[in-house]
């Protein structure tokens, strides 16, 4: 088989030659009991780069020793880019959330001997789905294998965007001892009232990680929590997105791209919030209209905004969200520690080696299976919707419009619940 993996570019300076932990804590299963990735082998050092082209998942010598050919690339975006080509005669495509290679149903019909799309992480809304059902091409997920590295992420920005961090940590770049304008905008979160928009594996988690801080945690999801998890951690519960942001400071969407929840933060939405609510956004960038959340940060309504995810990815180099005031946005970097990789590369690894053997690949990991939704995907998905984002992301370009490295500037499952 042909094996076809986009993969975000190595570093500037070239793969680490050293890394600052010499291992990593043992973890066996998640909270929820599931066991982490099994591969039966493993060719890297856990902690190790991976998830870029030179990291290649750790799959090359798997994949070589057992015959099938392993193409990775991180060019990925235009007319003629070497995923698009490499695409037509692949078996198997891997992409990752971060750097989302759009599997579209024009590309699919390109590639006729495609049987699968792995998704290097969580969230699979870069592959057409309903495509990729009508072309009974599976897609599979690693599901939870960097949902609490986004939790902790959350939870980093909650306390950088209320304590103003940002704006203390570039005085002192500059050389300052300013403390009044450092303060100025500095809040304690505690006694706040913190929310999230569904409470799947990352948003529950970010509601008991946000617990110590004496906060009033409230929550909306379609599926409400049992009784015993929410007196567990004192959770309001409310029915609609609408009476969760109306009382909350702080506002965390951890909820699935699709049509019902593409730009639900819009200029009415927005207007709906607590004046001075501060929102999170590790999901999916289309989830918040760009220009509406920034005129909601000018005028005030919204005292800030951090995020994770953009639309598309990477970012252009004139989004509005690069610039705006009270930002602190991060290059989708909340799931790819160099934890949650060792994770996801096992992760693909699992799934590698169930369809080589012709095994059950994980319920757990399947968003589409035999031309159906299937496990988390008949959960999370409708059949026959579709936002679109693939194939309007496919038609960006990678020129001078989008950023040729990381250049953050003064800020920073997936679908990752």
């Amino acid at each position: 088989m042909k094996i076809l993996c986009i993969l975000y570019d190595d570093p500037k300076g070239g793969m680490p030659e050293s890394y600052p932990l010499s291992d990593l804590p043992k973890i066996d299963k998640y909270p929820d009991g599931m066991t982490l990735p099994s591969p039966q082998g493993r060719d890297f050092t856990p902690g190790e780069l991976l998830g870029c082209v030179s990291g290649e998942l750790g799959l090359r010598k798997f994949l070589e020793e057992r015959g099938h050919t392993l193409v990775v690339t991180s060019d990925k975006d235009g007319e003629g880019c070497t995923a698009d080509k490499e695409l037509v005669d692949a078996d198997i495509v891997i992409s990752q959330p971060f750097w989302p290679y759009y599997v579209t149903r024009e590309k699919m019909e390109t590639a006729p001997n495609l049987k699968m799309a792995i998704t290097a992480g969580i969230g699979s809304d870069h592959v057409d789905l309903q495509a990729a059902m009508d072309h009974n091409i599976d897609v599979v997920e690693v599901t939870y294998c960097n949902s609490r590295s986004v939790a902790e992420h959350i939870v980093m920005m909650i306390l950088s965007m209320v304590r103003d961090y940002h704006t203390q940590h570039k005085i002192v770049n500059e050389g300052g001892w300013d403390i009044a304008d450092a303060v100025k905008r500095s809040y304690d979160v505690e006694g706040m009232h913190v929310g999230t928009i569904a409470a799947g594996r990352i948003g529950y988690d970010v509601l008991r990680k946000m617990h110590p801080f004496d906060v009033h945690l409230h929550y909306f999801d379609k599926h409400r929590l049992s009784i015993e998890k929410e007196q567990e951690l004192n959770l309001t519960y409310h029915d609609s997105v609408e009476s969760m942001i109306a009382v909350c400071d702080v506002i965390n969407i951890s909820c699935p791209l699709h049509p019902e929840t593409e730009h639900l933060f819009n200029d009415e939405m927005i207007a709906k919030c607590k004046k001075g609510a501060y929102i999170i956004n590790t999901a999916r960038g289309k989830i918040c209209d760009k220009d509406a959340i920034a005129r909601g940060i000018e005028s005030g309504q919204l005292s800030g905004y951090a995020g994770d995810v953009w639309f598309p990815q990477p970012a252009p180099n004139d989004h509005v969200w690069r610039n705006m005031p009270n930002h602190g946005m991060t290059p989708h970097t909340s799931g790819t520690s160099l934890s949650a990789q060792t994770r996801y590369a096992d992760g693909v690894r699992e799934i590698l080696e169930c369809t080589f053997e012709s095994r059950p690949i994980r319920d757990e990991y399947l968003i589409v299976k035999d031309g159906d939704l299937a496990g988390v995907g008949a959960h999370s998905y409708t059949k026959g919707t579709s936002t679109g984002g693939s194939e309007e992301a496919a038609e960006f370009k990678k020129d001078n419009h989008f950023i040729d490295e990381y250049e953050i500037g003064d800020e920073d499952d997936g679908y990752e619940d």
